[in-house]
């Protein structure tokens, strides 16, 4: 057998573990609200910060663009959506339905360690968004820590996926309007809604899970709206 062949009987686990870490650090980048919408995604200064060749960016770039989370601009250019206030509404409407079942399940369903670690995130997020100057960035970070904890513990990994791209999509709004307007979290919004959700899972409630992370949706959907960000279609 020459080595031609040889090698071309290896499996391409390398390439294809770091075209998945270039989508988790993209897909990071867009949930956290680093990148905006409007915003161009280089992939050659993204392959250099990841320290790795334009490939595998590309087909993480690639994926994103199938998720609707990025797009090809008409210059080619890729870049964050922009999306209108018709849109985030659309959005929060269809977050607050899908994350509200998940709640839901979870608090039917989940077990003692799964609850533990939801009330790890919760206390954590109220430290830091309880505090008197707290941190836009790492309070961002503990609120999808303690949403994904909630969203963990639901059972039902199909549900999990869809949550992961709608996230992808709200985050350049809704946590780049957090890190803008901290405002937000000293208004004590999340705080009263996630520790009513905390309560209904301790309880199994699942009705009134569903209805304390949908609020918590609404309440931020509407606040970003109300700052007048987006525009109309």
């Amino acid at each position: 057998m020459s080595s031609r062949l040889a090698l071309a009987e290896l499996p391409q686990l390398e390439r294809r573990t770091l075209a998945d870490t270039a989508y988790e650090a993209l897909a990071d980048l867009l949930a956290s609200g680093r990148l905006a919408p409007g915003d161009r995604l280089s992939l050659r200064q993204s392959a250099a910060a990841l320290g790795v060749s334009v490939m595998p960016v590309r087909e993480a770039v690639s994926r994103l663009v199938a998720d609707g989370v990025l797009e090809v601009a008409p210059t080619r250019a890729i870049r964050v959506p922009i999306m209108t206030a018709r849109d985030f509404r659309a959005l929060a409407e269809t977050r607050m339905a899908i994350e509200g079942l998940a709640a839901a399940r979870t608090a039917e369903h989940r077990s003692e360690a799964e609850l533990a670690a939801i009330r790890r995130a919760e206390a954590a997020f109220r430290a830091e968004a309880g505090s008197a100057e707290p941190d836009c960035a790492r309070a961002v970070r503990l609120n999808r820590d303690l949403h994904f904890a909630i969203y963990a513990a639901c059972g039902l990994a199909p549900l999990q996926e869809v949550i992961a791209r709608l996230w992808l999509k709200a985050g350049p709004v809704i946590n780049l309007d957090l890190r803008a307007h901290p405002e937000r979290l000293l208004q004590g919004f999340a705080l009263q809604r996630h520790a009513e959700a905390l309560v209904a899972i301790e309880a199994r409630d699942g009705p009134a899970a569903a209805a304390a992370l949908a609020a918590d949706i609404r309440e931020a959907a509407d606040f970003i709206l109300s700052r007048g960000g987006l525009r109309d279609a």
